[in-house]
């Protein structure tokens, strides 16, 4: 069973795709038992109520030809990312491994589709892909007491891009993570949200490709910090609600490393992590203000 939403950015229908009876995968639409796969959705035991619609024939099918795909959760309150969370990318990047996890926020308006256009920001020449498992909060969290008890508040995993531009982020004695992680359309989510007991969220290969080309080729298991264990850390810091979204880290094979070019506009990334599917994005260079008027008035000339 998996949770997607189909239709034009800020007006997508939920829906679930499931194996009828024949073993035949099919899309359901979901509006009959919620409005949207949002983090109400999953503290009110949307989950079930999906599959016993599903046991009872209470879903309508639909055709998904020619839908835009969007992000499997609605915006979320939160999107909170763990860097440096795999040895070798920490090692790329010039870091030793964290001792204890390194934890930061993207602002929820940079999710978008797995396959919406992606934007390069005007003056950027170092964008650079990050393949992540994507965990999906179910129900509230704050100073969990055990790791346990943070495992039973993931409602599922999805693939994600954390886009990251590196000039943004890395000058400078103390850095800029924020202004190299917070920029417009900078995380990409889905095409799917699996639910957690529907695979094992602990061993799941992760890969990227840009133009073709391999990149990363990793394994959820090479995390240093697992899945409970950031939950539980992290709600010693912050509030978790449901629909929250936690970006587990990146394996190494990014341009960072020295050993591949940066994103360029007209260029193709595509991500995939195992269980999960994959997303794609093609890039182009974002407009200035002033460009775009500029055109305008060039247009209206002509």
């Amino acid at each position: 069973m998996k949770f997607a939403r189909f239709g034009p950015a800020g007006h997508e229908q939920p829906a679930v795709i499931a194996k009828d009876a024949n073993g035949v995968e099919r899309h359901y639409s979901l509006a009959p038992i919620t409005r949207d796969i949002d983090g109400a959705f999953l503290a009110g035991g949307g989950i079930d109520r999906a599959r016993h619609a599903l046991e009872s024939s209470n879903l309508p099918t639909f055709s998904p030809d020619g839908l835009r795909v969007g992000a499997p959760i609605a915006r979320p309150g939160a999107v909170i990312c763990i860097g440096m969370n795999y040895a070798a990318h920490a090692a790329e990047s010039g870091s030793a491994p964290p001792e204890t996890p390194v934890v930061f926020l993207k602002p929820s308006n940079t999710v978008s589709g797995p396959f919406d256009a992606a934007p390069i920001p005007p003056s950027s020449e170092k964008y650079d892909w990050e393949v992540e498992l994507g965990v999906v909060v179910g129900k509230e969290a704050s100073y969990l007491s055990s790791v346990e008890d943070a495992a039973e508040c993931i409602a599922g995993y999805l693939v994600a891009n954390d886009l990251s531009e590196r000039d943004y982020q890395l000058p400078g004695a103390a850095g800029q993570w924020t202004k190299g992680k917070s920029l417009p359309s900078s995380t990409p989510l889905g095409p799917w949200l699996v639910p957690a007991d529907e695979l094992d969220g602990g061993s799941l290969r992760l890969r990227s490709w840009v133009n073709g080309e391999p990149r990363q080729d990793s394994s959820s298991s090479d995390l240093i910090f697992g899945i409970a264990t950031l939950i539980h850390h992290v709600s010693q810091y912050m509030l978790l609600e449901p629909g929250d979204v936690i970006l587990t880290g990146t394996p190494e094979g990014v341009a960072l490393s020295g050993r591949f070019l940066y994103i360029q506009p007209g260029d193709v990334v595509e991500l995939e992590i195992e269980g999960l599917g994959r997303q794609q994005q093609e890039f182009y260079r974002a407009a200035t203000p002033a460009v775009q008027a500029s055109a305008g008035l060039e247009g209206n000339a002509r």
